[in-house]
């Protein structure tokens, strides 16, 4: 007896399916929190992009996340995405279910550490490892708000505190 489970999602009314049988319900779910994510693997801006999404909305096909770049992002053709989502693959940052017809892709890098890798290698590429540096230019810019800058100083006093 075959059980087939359909789920529908509708996300910015784009309408996704995913339909599993008993045959390939062995989806690896458990690569979308990969504790072990390979060190160092940092995303070009439009791998970012696509991996926003992916960590968003979860496993996706290509066209849902090329229809979402296009419409909140910039346009692009569907085959520079789908060449994107590709070498992602091949790089290691997404993974490919073939078992559908239609591919889905999963995130392999955890959201968390990804940002926490790129906000190391901005600091050390920008103000040479220095936090506090960029802590005096990020208080230094008019753009900042009174908001953004209380937000700091609290974060500042934690620090104090806990040490």
């Amino acid at each position: 007896m075959e059980v087939t489970i359909c789920i529908v999602s509708l996300t910015y009314g784009i309408r996704r399916i995913f339909v599993l049988n008993r045959f390939n319900t062995h989806l690896n779910f458990k690569t979308m929190s990969n504790k072990n994510q390979p060190p160092g693997i940092v995303p070009t801006k439009a791998e970012l992009e696509a991996l926003k999404i992916l960590w968003k909305h979860g496993p996706s096909t290509v066209r849902f996340v090329h229809d979402i770049l296009n419409k909140e992002i910039k346009n692009v053709g569907y085959t520079s995405t789908l060449k994107m989502m590709q070498v992602m693959t091949e790089k290691g940052m997404v993974k490919r279910d073939e078992t559908n017809m239609t591919h889905v892709y999963y995130p392999l890098l955890q959201e968390q550490k990804t940002m926490g890798l790129m906000a190391e290698r901005f600091v050390q590429n920008m103000y040479n490892g220095s936090i506090s540096s960029l802590l005096v230019a990020f208080m230094q810019n008019k753009k900042s708000s009174k908001k953004e800058l209380e937000k700091v100083k609290e974060l500042l006093r934690k620090l104090e505190e806990n040490k």
